[in-house]
């Protein structure tokens, strides 16, 4: 069975909107877009490049997927991670696209956590989550996440969007590996294992 793996970039508060530019998502009236650029390490990049050596495609939300596709395909050719980018398969969940144009990519029909169940079914590598976090949020809630892999930089914003947001779905985690980079940036690796438990000292 593919995994579902939920990749995401997130400041120590738990932050995880627009990493990646002072426009990418202003919702909200978020101050705080392209936080990530200052923080980002070759530690960091040589980890996420990693994580996608057992991955052959990307499951992404349509926020994520519109803000992907207006820059990669067009993106230097000679960046480590466009021809990755384009080359891979992008399954995509939306309620108000009805094509997708960028190269290898396809809609999800029906329900999302439906057709994430049956995508889970078929014939091929890990699947990453990668932004997307309301889609996130549905995968969660219905327990189809295997698998965290979170890079925290060492910064506070104080508002944007969570990847755990209030309402979270309560999970135990197990550590699979966490590291860190010289920066500050902390790699960790989790996989759900069920409901917490409770004890007292």
């Amino acid at each position: 069975m593919r995994k579902i793996i939920v990749s995401t970039f997130l400041t120590l508060d738990g932050v995880m909107q627009a990493p990646g530019g002072p426009d990418e998502d202003p919702e909200s009236n978020f101050t705080h877009g392209g936080w990530q650029k200052p923080l980002y390490d070759e530690g960091a990049g040589e980890a996420i490049a990693g994580w996608y050596e057992d991955t052959d495609a990307m499951l992404l939300g349509r926020k994520t997927y519109d803000i992907f596709a207006s820059y990669w395909p067009t993106a230097d050719p000679d960046m480590p991670f466009t021809e990755r980018m384009n080359s891979m398969h992008k399954y995509v969940a939306s309620r108000t696209l009805t094509s997708v144009d960028w190269q290898n990519s396809s809609l999800l029909e029906g329900d999302t956590a439906d057709a994430v169940r049956r995508l889970k079914q078929t014939e091929g590598r890990n699947i990453n989550v990668v932004g997307s976090g309301d889609l996130a949020q549905t995968l969660m809630r219905e327990d189809l996440v295997d698998e965290y892999r979170l890079t925290i930089h060492p910064v506070i914003l104080g508002t944007g969007k969570r990847l755990f947001a209030d309402g979270a779905i309560p999970t135990a985690l197990e550590p699979v590996t966490v590291t860190g980079t010289k920066g500050g940036t902390v790699l960790a690796v989790y996989r759900p294992t069920g409901r917490p438990t409770y004890d007292s000292f």
